[in-house]
């Protein structure tokens, strides 16, 4: 499989996330809504499945390719969440931008050949993106959590369940990015023979990092609500700088983590 049957996986697939998130809030029964969810994931899961072996290799390696998982693991998390905290915008959310993720794919098609080259030929590779992508998903879902709290806290109505989901799915968000942090020191010192070279991914990743350490910190200290809800937009908006971002600054052109041959 290429991408050039693409259409024929993504434009269902949305058709079952975008009727989800709209029928949630127009039936009683979440049957339908459940189904249309996994249908959608399994679609958009088997296109996955079938670039893989037709490319030969996972489709991990360029900026599109990893919209695809981010478009799979955020519409998955986004379910999963849903069915445990009953958030119904938790699910439309997730469906609305898992759908506009898959939309730039289509708009802006990523066509490569089938080789990697040799420092993305380890079995480190698939891990290390995979639990990146994986953290994007849930830390997407935290920030949207921390806009809703914001909205609440004019109200003086905090939702003491809504703050109790942002902690946990933050802690495992940043579990994982830590964790994919630790691949990638393992991977380049086995590849490049350092552990850390504070290249402009390496610095953008550290930096992200700790300004989700200082959500953590200030949650749990529970000083300062508001500058601590704001703290997850911001750690976002640094997250999306180390994945896509970083790549247009011109430091970042010789950088180890820049693919383009």
């Amino acid at each position: 499989m290429t991408w050039n049957e693409y259409l024929w996986f993504s434009i269902p697939a949305m058709i079952c996330w975008i009727a989800a998130g709209s029928l949630i809030y127009k039936l009683k029964r979440t049957t339908a809504v459940d189904l249309l969810m996994v249908v959608g994931i399994l679609i958009f899961g088997a296109f996955i499945v079938g670039l893989w072996i037709g490319q030969e290799r996972p489709p991990l390696r360029t900026i599109g390719e990893t919209r695809l998982w981010y478009s799979f693991f955020l519409a998955t998390i986004g379910f999963i969440t849903y069915k445990h905290w009953k958030y119904k915008w938790l699910l439309s959310f997730s469906s609305l931008v898992a759908c506009v993720f898959v939309c730039i794919n289509i708009f802006k098609p990523e066509i490569h050949s089938t080789n990697l080259m040799p420092a993305l030929q380890s079995y480190w590779f698939v891990p290390h993106v995979t639990v990146y992508i994986l953290s994007y998903s849930m830390l997407g879902a935290a920030t949207i959590a921390s806009f809703m709290q914001l909205g609440k806290l004019k109200k003086n109505k905090p939702d003491a369940e809504l703050y109790r989901f942002m902690d946990n799915i933050v802690y495992v968000g940043f579990g994982f990015l830590i964790l994919g942090m630790l691949m990638g020191a393992v991977w380049a010192k086995e590849a490049w023979g350092h552990y850390w070279s504070w290249d402009p991914k390496e610095t953008w990743a550290f930096i992200t990092s700790a300004a989700y350490l200082v959500y953590i910190h200030m949650r749990l200290q529970n000083y300062h609500i508001k500058f601590t809800l704001w703290m997850l937009p911001i750690a976002f908006i640094l997250l999306m700088i180390t994945w896509i971002g970083v790549n247009y600054l011109p430091a970042a052109q010789n950088s180890i983590h820049v693919y383009s041959n």
